[in-house]
C-alpha cells in the first residue's frame, strides 16, 4: 500500500505569497489533511482511498455496471476500473457480465465485501469525531451550512460540482 502524504506536507508554503491563514490556503491544508486521516483509517482495515466510496455506493444502489459507477461517485472509468481490480482482487466485489450485453461487467459486492459495512461505518463516525474535534454542535452546524456554501460557489464557478 503507498504511504500517505503526512500532515507535514500539507503546509502552504510562504514562498509562493499565500498566507497560511487565508481561506485558500487553510481550505487546502483542510481537503489534504482530510484525505490523509481518511486513508489512514482506511488502512486499519486494508482498503485505499476511493474504495470506501465504490462499496458505500454499491451498498446504496445495488449492482452497477463499471461506467453508471464511476458516474455515480463522480470519476473517471480509468480510476474506477483501478479500484475494482483491487476490490476484486480482495474478495469485495465481483463482476459479471451483464444478461443484456455480454460486453458491459455488472459489480456486485460480495459476503466479504459486505461484512465491511459495520466496519466502514464505524470509519464514518470516527473521522467526523475527529474532524469536529473541540466544535460544539452548534458550530458543526455553522460550519456545515458555510462550507456547503462555499462548495456551491465552487460548483457555480468551476462549472461543475467537484465530488
Amino acid at each position: 500500500m503507498a504511504e500517505p502524504l503526512t500532515l507535514e506536507e500539507t503546509d502552504c508554503s510562504r514562498p509562493y505569497g499565500e498566507d497560511p491563514d487565508g481561506l485558500p490556503c487553510l481550505m487546502a491544508q483542510t481537503s489534504r489533511g482530510h484525505r490523509v486521516l481518511l486513508a489512514s483509517l482506511l488502512a486499519e482495515i486494508d482498503l485505499y482511498p476511493g474504495q470506501d466510496r465504490a462499496l458505500f455506493t454499491l451498498w446504496e444502489n445495488g449492482p452497477q455496471s463499471q461506467n453508471a459507477l464511476a458516474r455515480l461517485i463522480g470519476i473517471d472509468v480509468s480510476t474506477m476500473t483501478k479500484t475494482l481490480q483491487r476490490l476484486e482482487r480482495s474478495g469485495f466485489i465481483s463482476r459479471s457480465p451483464s444478461p443484456s450485453n455480454r460486453r458491459i461487467s455488472i459489480v456486485s459486492t460480495t459476503p466479504k465485501g459486505d461484512a465491511l459495512r459495520p466496519e466502514l461505518y464505524r470509519i464514518q463516525e470516527e473521522l467526523h469525531r475527529r474532524l469536529t474535534d473541540g466544535l460544539t454542535p452548534d458550530q458543526v452546524e455553522t460550519l456545515t451550512s458555510l462550507l456547503a456554501v462555499i462548495r456551491n460557489n465552487v460548483c457555480r464557478e468551476a462549472g461543475a460540482c467537484p465530488t
